[in-house]
């Protein structure tokens, strides 16, 4: 049995701290391939274009966090605001168009002072035979970028990915996202969990990273993804209905709604491709999020959800947090009497 978030709570124990204020969520990592060391909280805005905007990337920089921002952004945003190579990534897609773009993207943002460091190669499906040549051919070209690529949610995946395309990171996660239908459309997928727990074990066997992508919920979601064993959590649906989102605000009988969809939804697909093509189907939604106001607050909810797991399992840093660990499968993770 594969399990999910939902399926588990984490085993409280003895703890010698005392206070939310002891635990430290700033991370160092270095990497397999590139050897680039990098410093931060490893939360990550997930790169759909309604979450991973500039303003996103203002709102999070603040607290050390990542944006992911997506492949279509306009990269002159980023020289004006001189954004951090430590603190977002570049999105790209597989094919040669999208490679091309990438480099026009890296070059011009050296032209104008910004080093590029890390990269995000994106593809839905991760068991494709072009996203190791594409890896490969990136690693060829940027010995010294950071590259994370996905999506996959078995370690014999990573270990290719890792082993033979020269990944630094893997992104885990088929299906688990709010607006993703994959699973419906497909039949295809892992539960999060189980699925972070086997590849980030084999990551780690290998010396390399991965990102637990998809399933977030709440806080406590975080929390488990980082005692499964995930370097990063990347987050899209809590990240959504801010004022740093794009879009407008919608009205309806009174009550404030933003626009979240998934990248492989029909209104992405419209928005990019001129419509879905006729050869493949939407594998996400469009959904109306309650407008929740400045993104801060949210920020800080999940740090300190974060910090709270940390105290209840004696983990002083997220270094500590997964062998501090203990799952235990429920029946019911939360009281809903009151919804």
């Amino acid at each position: 049995m594969k399990l999910d978030f939902s399926n588990v709570l984490i085993r409280p124990q003895k703890t010698t701290l005392c206070s939310r204020k002891q635990v430290n969520l700033l991370t160092n990592y270095k990497f397999k391939h590139s050897n680039k060391k990098w410093e931060g909280i490893p939360i990550i805005a997930t790169n759909m274009d309604t979450i991973s905007t500039i303003d996103m990337y203002n709102s999070l920089s603040k607290h050390k966090l990542i944006t992911c921002f997506h492949k279509y952004i306009d990269v002159s945003q980023l020289v004006y605001y001189k954004c951090d190579p430590n603190l977002f990534m570049l999105s790209t897609g597989i094919s040669k168009d999208d490679y091309d773009s990438l480099v026009r993207d890296i070059n011009y943002l050296k032209i104008n002072g910004i080093q590029v460091k890390q990269v995000c190669v994106d593809v839905a499906n991760g068991y494709m035979q072009v996203l190791v040549d594409f890896c490969k051919n990136l690693r060829e070209d940027y010995p010294e970028m950071i590259i994370a690529a996905g999506s996959v949610v078995t370690e014999e995946m990573v270990e290719e990915l890792i082993t033979e395309a020269k990944v630094d990171i893997v992104r885990v996660g088929i299906g688990s996202g709010s607006v993703c239908t994959t699973r419906l459309q497909t039949g295809v997928g892992m539960p999060q969990l189980s699925a972070v727990l086997e590849c980030a074990k084999m990551a780690k066997k290998l010396g390399a990273r991965v990102i637990s992508d998809g399933g977030i919920c709440c806080p406590g979601d975080i929390g488990k993804a980082f005692g499964a064993g995930a370097d990063y959590v990347m987050i899209g649906s809590m990240f959504s209905g801010h004022d740093e989102c794009a879009g407008e605000i919608i009205v309806e009988d009174g009550k404030k709604y933003k626009t979240y969809y998934g990248m492989s939804s029909d209104t992405a697909m419209n928005k990019y491709h001129n419509g879905v093509a006729k050869y493949r189907s939407s594998e996400g939604k469009t959904v109306k999020v309650p407008y929740k106001g400045k993104v801060e607050n949210t920020v800080l909810d999940m740090l300190g959800g974060l910090r709270s797991t940390c105290t209840y399992v004696d983990a002083h840093n997220l270094y500590e947090l997964s062998s501090k660990v203990t799952f235990m499968e429920v029946y019911n993770v939360v009281n809903n009497f009151y919804k």
